[in-house]
């Protein structure tokens, strides 16, 4: 972005010739002399001229006026006869059909390979043939932000212009390459692209309620081809009026090819959906919204509506033209279901991570128990890892399937890791929001009061998560460590101690920087987890295994049905915990391959390693140190914590289409909580 504003900025410079005012290049090639005529490329006159129009700043003036324009043609009659031939000769003939299908619209399914285009595309602009109008506005408005000053732009002065400048409606003819046929023609190709991909067997599995029926994309092309073959059969008047029954009989198919499309996204839900058929519904739903975009230029009602919408016309060609390469809304618009779906599964999981009744919370409790202890061994288990003498890619792979062997078990056994929660319940605190928006529409209390109570919740489950595991933790770590010394006199973290116990201190390492990276691990294994059960359920994977014929052939039905209920409810979090065993055992190795000082911290793993450190150093701590440890832990904690349930909610936020303007007084809304019910945010009082 920065490299494409700089080329802009320096395209600016040698375009501007001397930064002449417009009444000066007015003059200069439009007075008696017409030295327009001896230009060799004479596109590059009015590049100067919108050059020197186009403000430094076009989201700063609320106004742009053209009145200075307006008045030197006015007031000089020839220049403007001359300009009005050199407009002629440069737009004259010019198609422009591909702007209105192509430009702004995804173009590949292949959704990477889309931004890719777009990225290349910002450094080094497509150039169209020069026969073109698409050629004329990428060398004339080559910069993104042209449609912002445009429309600021009053429409009577641009009506005035129109006058001026002697332009002729769209309406005027339907011959081959004019305006109007060229519009007809985008309009036609936009339907005939959506209805053929529309009946696509990915897209057609995600509306079976549209299974045995007439496509309403089939029977809109139809409709269509009847009102445009009655426009051309006209002698004049080459438009139709809104209340032809045609055009009323279009618009009810158009809205019913719109409600294909929404209920092909809603049924995500019941069928997953994967990127490649998000991206072939993201275009279906691009190419529909240009159709009904461009279908009200087929209509007239009064007579003054011809200048107007030939006008219309003019302005979107521009804005189409110059946001084709846009990538912040491909993104924004092609993410934005994937990860619903994907925080809708954390959400269902996450539930189970938010603890009510005092029974739930002590349940709780004795599964970070079970996680401390699991914990106690796997920091054990690396301390032995460490001493084997292999290549940093060795101590990676041991350290990542100690990790992930270890999460997975905890995972399997029904025990809690600290800190997994946060990025699993964020989802769940957005269902409570949306609630409450929709109780502040009805009128119906305070708006956030729902999100502060379960957010008291979570973070009470989350403190005694943390409870559990770190106390555990910490003794297992130790007698296991006091055990391996009186079992072979060898003491294992004797040569250790004193990096255990200051990689835990917040002032002595980077320990916060470490801990964020944990915790950014902790919010991409909840992604891992709703992709991978969002994944599964779109190309029904559960079903697939139930109805398999080997294994209902070799271990029977009910037995085949049970594997595929243990599939659905365990395999999304089995690959979950192996990737994050993999990011947590790789990050140090990947570190020091790039020469940069990467690790992780992660609160239950601190408690096990100061407990490594105080054995290791025979209870010879200094008191400093000790404590720094110890506060270390806590801190390291919160920033896993706030990273990772940051993350989570920043992502369902982004999925649900809140404002993040939402955060203001959802955060005033949880201290009011605080302050009238604090021990709720540590232990339940219901």
């Amino acid at each position: 972005m920065y490299l494409y504003e700089s080329m802009t900025k320096i395209m600016n410079l040698f375009t501007s010739k001397n930064h002449l005012s417009p009444d000066e290049i007015l003059k200069k090639y439009f007075n008696e002399l017409q030295l327009w005529r001896n230009e060799e490329n004479e596109i590059d006159i009015l590049v100067q001229l919108v050059n020197a129009i186009r403000p430094r700043n076009p989201k700063k003036p609320e106004q742009i006026s053209l009145f200075p324009i307006i008045e030197f043609f006015t007031i000089n009659n020839e220049e403007r006869i001359n300009f009005v031939a050199y407009l002629q000769t440069v737009l004259q003939s010019k198609n422009f059909d591909a702007i209105l299908t192509d430009a702004g619209i995804l173009q590949d399914t292949d959704f990477f390979y889309e931004v890719k285009k777009r990225v290349f595309a910002k450094v080094l602009p497509y150039q169209a043939p020069k026969d073109t109008l698409q050629y004329v506005l990428n060398q004339v408005f080559y910069v993104d932000s042209d449609p912002v000053w445009i429309n600021k732009i009053p429409i009577a002065e641009l009506e005035i212009l129109f006058e001026l400048f002697q332009f002729e409606t769209i309406y005027e003819t339907v011959a081959v390459n004019s305006p109007l046929y060229e519009v007809m023609q985008a309009i036609n190709l936009l339907s005939q692209r959506t209805s053929g991909r529309a009946l696509e067997s990915d897209v057609m599995k995600m509306v079976p309620e549209y299974a045995g029926l007439e496509s309403p994309f089939a029977a809109f092309e139809k409709e269509l081809y009847a009102i445009e073959n009655t426009i051309r059969n006209k002698e004049s008047e080459f438009y139709t009026n809104s209340s032809d029954i045609n055009y009323k009989q279009l618009l009810v198919l158009y809205k019913q090819c719109n409600e294909f499309v929404e209920k092909a996204f809603q049924n995500s839900s019941k069928y997953g959906i994967s990127l490649r058929v998000n991206q072939n519904l993201l275009r279906i739903k691009q190419q529909l919204y240009r159709v009904g975009v461009l279908m009200p230029l087929l209509v007239i009602d009064k007579p003054e509506d011809k200048k107007a919408k030939s006008i219309e016309l003019a302005i979107k060609l521009i804005k189409y033209n110059c946001l084709k390469t846009n990538v912040r809304k491909l993104f924004n618009e092609s993410t934005q279901l994937l990860s619903y779906e994907i925080t809708q599964h954390t959400a269902k999981t996450g539930e189970h991570y938010i603890t009510e009744s005092k029974t739930e919370y002590f349940k709780m409790l004795y599964a970070a128990l079970g996680g401390g202890l699991i914990v106690g061994f796997l920091c054990i288990f690396k301390l032995l890892l460490s001493k084997i003498e292999t290549s940093d890619f060795g101590h990676a792979f041991y350290y990542s399937m100690n990790y992930s062997f270890g999460f997975i078990a905890i995972y399997i056994l029904g025990f809690t890791l600290a800190t997994k929660q946060p990025a699993m319940t964020a989802a769940a605190l957005i269902s409570a929001l949306e609630d409450g928006l929709k109780k502040q529409a009805n009128g119906d209390g305070e708006k956030h009061k729902s999100f502060a109570i379960l957010f008291a919740r979570l973070f009470r489950s989350q403190f005694i998560a943390f409870v559990g595991n770190v106390v555990m933790a910490f003794p297992v770590t130790f007698l296991g460590i006091w055990l391996i010394d009186l079992a072979f006199d060898y003491n294992i973290a004797e040569t250790k101690w004193e990096k255990l116990v200051t990689d835990l201190s917040p002032v002595h390492s980077m320990a916060i920087f470490h801990a964020a990276i944990a915790g950014f691990f902790l919010f991409l294994s909840g992604i891992i987890s709703g992709s991978i059960a969002n994944r599964d359920k779109h190309f029904d994977v559960y079903y697939r295994i139930k109805e398999h014929p080997l294994l209902k052939l070799n271990f029977g039905k009910a037995k085949a049905e049970k594997i595929s209920k243990w599939y659905e409810r365990y395999w999304a979090g089995i690959i979950s915990n192996f990737w994050f065993g993999v990011f947590l055992g790789s990050t140090a190795s990947v570190g020091l391959f790039l020469g940069l000082n990467l690790d992780i911290r992660h609160i239950t793993f601190a408690s096990g390693n100061l407990a490594l450190a105080i054995y290791g150093a025979d209870y010879m701590v200094n008191n400093a140190m000790l404590f720094w440890g110890i506060l270390g832990i806590g801190i390291i904690g919160f920033v896993n914590f706030l990273v990772s349930f940051g993350l989570s909610l920043g992502l369902a936020f982004r999925s649900r289409n809140i404002p993040l303007a939402e955060l203001r007084p959802i955060i005033t809304s949880i201290k009011q909580h605080f302050f009238r019910k604090p021990m709720s945010f540590f232990f339940p009082t219901e």
